[in-house]
């Protein structure tokens, strides 16, 4: 088994995958931290535990909207936009409940 060592809100880990896959988790784990900045800068505060899940919980919508969707015509692109429109500002409605306890 490989390891892949992977830097996330500045702290390290070393992740085990496939051997050739090292360089895929580190590319992933690049656009994970990405994500997760930005997430943090929308709703503040929270707490690692709660940041990493509202990630976790934003890709996976837009992984389910990507499913449900074709994306090779521009309706269905603009589908997609729409849907990562609707991730964000459920994220900051999420985030601005967590911020006032409820």
């Amino acid at each position: 088994m490989a390891k892949a060592d992977i830097i996330l809100r500045g702290r390290n880990y070393s992740i085990a995958c496939a051997p050739g896959q090292e360089a895929r988790i580190v590319a992933l784990s690049q656009q994970l931290d990405a994500r997760v900045k930005h997430i943090a800068s929308a709703v503040g505060d929270i707490g690692e535990d709660r940041l990493l899940l509202i990630t976790a919980l934003a890709l996976l919508d837009e992984l389910d909207s990507a499913r449900r969707t074709d994306g090779t015509s521009p309706a269905a692109e603009q589908k997609a936009a729409d849907a990562m429109a609707a991730v964000s500002d459920r994220i900051e409605a999420l985030a601005a409940r967590l911020e006032s306890g409820g």
